[in-house]
């Protein structure tokens, strides 16, 4: 439990720092007049690293472990959320070299995952899972605390507090984390190598689908929301931050029950129950409807079904993929999730900058939604029935197996 709980807070602090430009976004949009493709895409930009960089991630993960890697990522996250607190503020150009760099921190879930695997037995790794998914509470974190530190302190404030907290979780993770006993390495092979073995599996490709609407969904909203709330319902930014938190913290509480429950009733029955849910609370808030009740209830729908849904993604990933390519596989679907989290916001943003409204783009999630849960029930449950029948191929049996 230690090494879960300690891996769920360094989770949950570099998500904290990969976070921190977006409660600001309204703000530097006001001060550096930037448009609404412009600042969803200040955003973006440490979505998208932070999602692509988890493929190598992943790979070096399997190789060295959890225990070099935690400390690492952490310690180089500090060095953006420094230089965007002291010195990349002044400009749309420096926000977007820091955001580059602040993805780094977005990194570090393809460490947790194969980290926390190792240490739980098939049986209890969907929870496992779920628990350490949900350090992506960070973001949380981030917009309830960065808009009153910089009212209070002044705008260095959030970025220099978390570099002080991402240094000394560097620091205790260097101390405390131990690897799995008996975990196995990834062989000393070539990473493309390593990279292309768990693109023969089959449930890299699966899961990257459904990661990419599940958490790429939960990532979009995380930061587009306040955006969202502050030109469709004239909130002030305090406010939309708050409901933006709230949507978080539902997320992330719902992302160990997606786990458990995945445990118990097949990570299939729980992707497709949380992603038609997803395609009711899209089609509602398509509309528009006023926020108390209608359109909290739907995004509050939406943020316990993504959740779930992202939890029970993992769960799948972390009972079939091989062992020591599990890292691999969680960099591959880690960044399709990201992916999927970077293009819905510009999308948003060029949507409304076109068409005066936010409607297309909710019909649209919807839609997609709607496409995933289909997907699930029949290709991916297909799947799981084909290997339990013995039908399936060599290498969609070893992205298969245990289930």
């Amino acid at each position: 439990m230690v090494m879960l709980a300690t891996a769920t807070v360094g989770f949950a602090v570099n998500f904290w720092a990969w976070a921190l430009l977006s409660p600001l976004g309204p703000r530097f949009r006001e001060a550096l007049e930037l448009t609404s493709f412009q600042q969803a895409l200040l955003v973006a930009v440490p979505v998208v690293v932070g999602s692509l960089g988890r493929i190598p991630v992943g790979a070096l993960t399997d190789r060295f472990g959890g225990r070099v890697m935690f400390p690492l990522v952490s310690a180089l996250t500090a060095l953006p959320v420094l230089y965007v607190g002291l010195l990349g503020r002044s400009s749309l150009a420096t926000l977007l070299i820091g955001g580059f760099f602040l993805g780094v921190g977005g990194t570090v879930f393809a460490v947790g995952v194969p980290f926390v695997n190792a240490w739980f037995p098939p049986h209890r790794r969907g929870l496992a899972i779920g628990v350490f998914g949900a350090g992506m509470g960070g973001t949380a974190i981030s917009a309830l605390t960065t808009v009153p530190m910089v009212d209070a302190w002044g705008p260095a404030a959030p970025f220099l507090v978390t570099a002080a907290v991402l240094a000394v979780y560097a620091a205790v993770a260097a101390a405390v984390l131990r690897e799995a006993p008996g975990r196995r390495a990834s062989p000393a092979e070539p990473m493309a190598r390593g990279l292309a073995a768990a693109g023969r599996l089959g449930v890299t490709w699966q899961a990257s689908w459904l990661y990419a609407v599940a958490f790429g969904g939960y990532v979009a909203f995380s930061v587009y929301l306040p955006a969202y709330l502050r030109i469709e319902y004239g909130l002030g930014q305090a406010d939309a931050a708050r409901r933006m938190a709230g949507f978080v913290v539902v997320a992330v509480l719902a992302r160990p029950v997606g786990g458990w429950l995945s445990d118990r009733l097949g990570a299939d029955r729980v992707l497709a129950a949380a992603l038609v849910a997803v395609t009711a609370g899209a089609a509602v808030q398509a509309f528009a409807p006023p926020l108390a009740p209608l359109g909290t209830i739907a995004f509050l729908s939406m943020a316990a079904a993504l959740g779930a849904g992202s939890g029970a993604v993992f769960a799948l990933v972390a009972l079939l993929a091989p062992p020591e390519r599990v890292g691999s596989v969680t960099g591959v679907v880690g960044a399709a999730g990201g992916l999927g989290g970077f293009v819905p916001p510009l999308v948003m943003g060029m949507i409304h900058d076109s068409t005066g409204s936010y409607a297309p783009g909710l019909a649209l999630l919807a839609a997609v939604a709607a496409a995933s849960a289909l997907f699930t029930a029949t290709v991916v449950r297909r799947a799981r029935r084909a290997r339990r029948a013995g039908t399936v191929p060599t290498t969609e049996i070893e992205g298969l197996r245990g289930r």
